[in-house]
């Protein structure tokens, strides 16, 4: 008889909580698997919608809270959000003892149960390692993780010969696909109505979506999001605003949204859209614009016209319903037109998404409960050709 592993999972923002839910409830599910769950962050903070209650209404037991964000907007701000987070974290998994540590992405946070999970000896199990996001520390956070960790979840074979090129075992990768695809396949998305209810605009003229998010490479997080900005507001579609990151110069991204919104009738801004309704959205969007993954790495399934501007996605694999174009006023603009063409869209049909089809979880949930606990997990060695150890 195979002895039931704790397996406890870190969820700090919706950013996350969207890839997590389907891998999850899969956990959950599985008679080898005690899941214990742990939020804090974002989660936890009304300034962000208090966005933990949406998932303990979704059926999902919080097993620890754990609050770390700093008031402070800046890069300082971010620095002590991390050192809280690593107390906060190291108390909860010292209580709960897990045998394995589930993470995913690339949020400065996630440093910090790392960190924890390191100094108590428990092995940490990484979704989307192997990305490249060359614009943001998200990059540096990405990479350290997979030196964290000891399994790698990935999206793609090209992440995977990423994470191997960095003398990662092979027997630790396994290519999974991105979760947050699984909502596709399994959940009903919302009816149109439903999502002009939640978003409180009509969708006729069906409008472009738009989610920007700090640069944190720049000195000054928010110098693109000036510039993107004054050339979104000249936009003729109607505009549902999604909101940032917390990262250093959120406040200022909300507050070129909450101007555009101000001087115009058919602009929106949403503190937290539901994953099912933002998958709705973009079902019935005319593009998404901004600098986020999602446009990376989820529109593809939809046939969606992307228009990525700015460094902050550079670098990462993407699907031919992506436009890039710098951050600047008019290639802006005519980007935003060449994704409202109607030619462009329609040679999206048949898009293939390289991020997947819908099966991650499963691939995922297969490695975690069969996945060797003890020394055999815990004890790394580094590959890399040509030298021996």
């Amino acid at each position: 008889m195979s002895k039931v592993r704790r397996i406890a999972a870190v969820t700090t923002s919706r950013a996350d909580w969207g890839h997590l839910e389907w891998p999850l409830r899969l956990m959950e599910q599985h008679p080898d698997i005690d899941l214990r769950l742990l939020a804090g962050g974002a989660h936890v903070e009304a300034r962000f919608g208090n966005t933990i209650e949406a998932i303990e209404q979704a059926g999902f037991q919080v097993d620890a809270r754990i609050p770390f964000l700093a008031d402070d907007d800046s890069d300082h701000g971010m620095g002590l959000g991390i050192g809280r987070a690593v107390i906060g974290f190291t108390e909860a998994l010292a209580s709960m003892r897990p045998d394995l540590l589930l993470l995913i992405a690339d949020r400065f946070e996630m440093l910090a149960p790392a960190a924890a999970a390191m100094a108590l000896r428990i092995p940490i199990a990484h979704i989307e390692g192997g990305e490249i996001s060359e614009g943001a520390i998200d990059q540096q956070v990405r990479d350290a993780l997979t030196k964290m960790s000891h399994l790698h979840l990935v999206p793609t074979q090209d992440a995977a010969d990423r994470v191997m090129a960095m003398g990662e075992e092979p027997w630790r990768v396994a290519v999974s696909g991105a979760p947050s695809l699984d909502h596709l396949r399994h959940s009903d998305l919302p009816s149109a109505s439903e999502v002009e209810a939640a978003i409180g605009l009509s969708l006729d003229p069906s409008p472009i979506v738009v989610a920007f998010h700090p640069v944190t490479m720049h000195r000054d997080t928010t110098d693109e999001a000036e510039i993107f900005f004054k050339a979104i507001a000249e936009s003729p579609r109607p505009i549902v605003f999604c909101f940032p990151n917390a990262d250093a110069g959120y406040s200022r991204v909300i507050e070129l949204s909450e101007a555009i919104c101000a001087s115009r009738d058919d602009a929106v801004l949403r503190v937290n859209l539901d994953h099912l309704i933002y998958w709705a959205l973009l079902r019935d969007a005319a593009a998404l614009v901004g600098n986020s993954s999602s446009g990376i790495m989820e529109t593809a399934s939809l046939g969606l016209p992307t228009l990525n501007v700015g460094i902050r996605q550079k670098g990462r694999t993407r699907a031919e319903n992506v436009i890039d174009v710098p951050a600047e006023h008019d290639a802006v603009v005519q980007g935003l037109n060449r994704s409202l063409a109607p030619k462009f869209r329609e040679g999206l049909k048949g898009c293939i998404n390289p991020y997947g089809d819908g099966h991650a979880a499963e691939k995922i949930v297969e490695v975690l409960a069969s996945c060797p606990l003890g020394t055999s997990l815990h004890m790394k060695r580094t590959v890399m050709p040509g030298i021996t150890a």
